[in-house]
């Protein structure tokens, strides 16, 4: 059967965490491509789905006091549910736990088995839990993983290895005959050298715990999460049934920089070893930082994509995430500079140039689409432009090129912006001119809701059903279109959500490792605390808590606040507590060290802030609830308690 359709795929995504940015941006990625291929009149096949199996895995399931399985059931649709908001059209969504994936990894063990890729030894060394990734004392000096920076752990057991030593050469040659396999391009030779520097057999069971695939070849053995997570690819088409080859083989594997070697090296040589196709083109995006910071938990700028729709709503968040940042590489998702292109890009430039064409439709021709008379050089200008705007952002897109085919897009729709300025529809008396100019406008707005319909799918169709119009795959300048439009509705909106002073706040769990009196000052504690770290604050506690008595305790952190110097002590936070009269009680969260305290549907955007600052947010309890604006302080594990009824928060 001979490949019949457009196949992307994104990584499959752990569950160890919730959906953020970062999955959006490659999943948005992948949306994109694949309604353009649509757009393009071509079948589409688009895989996306979540990592389940691992020890990385079986430990956040065991943190969060849960049976894996009902861990991995549980995070799962957050996955599904994210990509359900942000408007993703995939065709399947894949899960590792899923019982055909099982028979797909069975299948290629035996096939690479039976190539005589497959042998039992003894694996010594280290590895990354975090990573799921095998390293050499060389390549992690110090016990410190050279990807995540996370301790490694020393690491023997039997195992079987996979002899990707084999394939070196047949690699190298792969990249020289497919020279875009690996891209974008500086990321090639990152690979190359790594290669040359010489292929270990890879380690490819695990027997020091027991949560993923079994092993076929032996009891007691359970397939390295690697191998099984790249086979989803085949999986989530059908393979091995013969029906997969009308996908097979891949167009595009979309992944993270820092997973490229596992998709251009192991993967291909797997796929050489069982005799199947290897993919087109793996293409490695960078990363992102928010705001100028690197994403990590402990910083909380983890944003949950939820949190930009409500702000921006769908489209302005898709638009946001690939218009500025050049696909291949890492860049800032900056949301003052989001808030400015909101503004000018979608708002002014785009929905004013909608709702201005449909007002003079309206008022000039009834709401009719009207029939041109004949065409100036300023029309055929403009219907030569709108010709050449899918080819060329077709070309952009192409190379993943995100930003540069919606910089094109928006030159057309600032081109259509000047015809209207430079010819001024209302002031023309001359009926036929002035049905050429419309029309003109009508047919140009028909073919930028085209253009923009992968990127923002919502925006595009509302276009459409005020022009009157369906989706079609026809590109070009017509000048027969005919429609009745709608009244002209608001397509992007400056109103947006301003955040809440909470959202600057950083709250977190923390745990009372130790407590003294403070040397000078009679009324305060100096607290040794761990919140994932060590800190050190002065409490106002000594009137109303015995040292031993707090010892232990888990308390709610200001962790953003600034550090002061409270009577020669350095005070790195504030713990918080209910006050009512003259009794003071601290506040009791659920969970551990270091994790976030945060109220329901408000975002997480965390900056230093001073006392006076914190003192404007105000808190109070109701019975053992601690409420904001009456909604609950939480953790992942449960509500903040308070032992004070109808008490501030301070």
């Amino acid at each position: 059967m001979t490949k019949q359709a457009f196949y992307v795929t994104t990584p499959i995504y752990y569950v160890n965490d919730k959906p953020h940015i970062g999955h959006a941006y490659t999943t948005i990625a992948a949306d994109v491509l694949a309604r353009w291929h649509k757009l393009k009149g071509e079948k589409v096949f688009f895989l996306t789905g979540t990592d389940e199996h691992g020890q990385k895995v079986e430990k956040a399931a065991k943190a969060a006091g849960q049976d894996t399985k009902a861990f991995v059931d549980s995070v799962a649709p957050s996955f599904q549910q994210a990509w359900k908001d942000l408007n993703i059209e995939y065709d399947r969504f894949i899960r590792t736990t899923d019982a055909d994936h099982k028979e797909t990894v069975k299948k290629i063990i035996e096939l690479c088995d039976k190539n005589g890729d497959i042998y039992k030894g003894q694996y010594e060394g280290l590895y990354c839990v975090s990573c799921e990734t095998f390293f050499t004392e060389l390549q992690a000096p110090d016990n410190v993983c050279p990807d995540c920076g996370k301790d490694v752990s020393p690491l023997k057991e039997d195992t079987y290895y996979f002899r990707l030593s084999k394939y070196q050469e047949k690699l190298l040659e792969l990249y020289e005959k497919q020279p875009n396999f690996i891209s974008p391009p500086h990321r090639k030779q990152e690979i190359i050298n790594r290669i040359k520097e010489g292929l270990k057999d890879l380690s490819v069971t695990r027997t020091s715990f027991d949560w993923g695939i079994p092993w076929p070849l032996e009891h007691g053995h359970v397939t390295y999460v690697w191998y099984d997570a790249l086979t989803n690819y085949l999986t989530g088409i059908g393979y091995p049934k013969k029906a997969y080859t009308k996908y097979w083989p891949a167009d595009v594997h979309l992944v993270g920089k820092e997973i490229i070697w596992f998709h251009t090296v192991i993967w291909p040589a797997m796929l050489m070893s069982a005799g199947l196709e290897l993919p087109r083109q793996v293409f490695a995006h960078g990363w992102l930082t928010v705001n100028g910071e690197k994403m990590s938990k402990s910083k909380g700028n983890f944003i949950p994509p939820a949190d930009l729709i409500r702000k921006y709503g769908v489209d302005g968040t898709r638009y946001g995430l690939l218009r500025d940042i050049p696909f291949g590489q890492d860049g800032d998702f900056n949301e003052p500079a989001l808030v400015k292109r909101i503004h000018a890009e979608l708002a002014d430039s785009l929905g004013n140039l909608l709702q201005r064409s449909l007002t003079l439709v309206h008022k000039y021709c009834d709401g009719n689409i009207p029939t041109p008379g004949e065409y100036g050089k300023q029309e055929q200008a403009i219907e030569e432009a709108a010709n050449h705007l899918l080819h060329h952002m077709d070309g952009h897109i192409k190379k993943l090129e995100f930003n540069k085919a919606l910089e094109t897009a928006w030159s057309f729709i600032g081109d259509c912006n000047k015809y209207v300025n430079d010819t001024q529809p209302w002031t023309v008396s001359e009926p036929k001119r002035l049905n050429t100019i419309l029309y003109t406008l009508m047919e140009s707005l028909r073919i930028i809701a085209h253009a923009i319909w992968p990127f923002m799918p919502g925006s595009a169709e509302n276009m459409l059903r005020q022009l009157g119009q369906q989706r079609t795959t026809e590109f070009k300048f017509q000048h027969d279109t005919k429609g009745k439009i709608t009244e002209p509705k608001v397509l992007f909106s400056k109103d947006i959500t301003i955040d809440d002073p909470f959202s600057t706040l950083d709250l977190r769990v923390a745990k009372i490792v130790d407590v003294k009196d403070h040397p000078n000052a009679d009324k305060l504690y100096v607290v040794e605390l761990d919140v994932g770290e060590k800190r050190t604050v002065c409490a106002g506690l000594r009137e109303h808590y015995d040292k031993e008595e707090l010892k232990g305790k888990l308390v709610v952190l200001v962790y953003n606040l600034q550090p002061a110097e409270l009577r020669g002590v350095q005070s790195q936070g504030m713990m918080l507590a209910a006050v009512k009269k003259d009794a003071v009680r601290i506040l009791q969260p659920k969970g551990k060290p270091g994790d976030l305290v945060s109220v329901e549907g408000l975002p997480r955007h965390p900056k230093p802030i001073t006392i006076n600052e914190f003192a404007k947010i105000k808190m109070q309890t109701s019975k053992t609830k601690v409420l904001y604006k009456d909604k609950e302080l939480k953790t992942d594990s449960g509500s903040v308690f308070s032992e004070l009824d109808e008490a501030k928060i301070k």
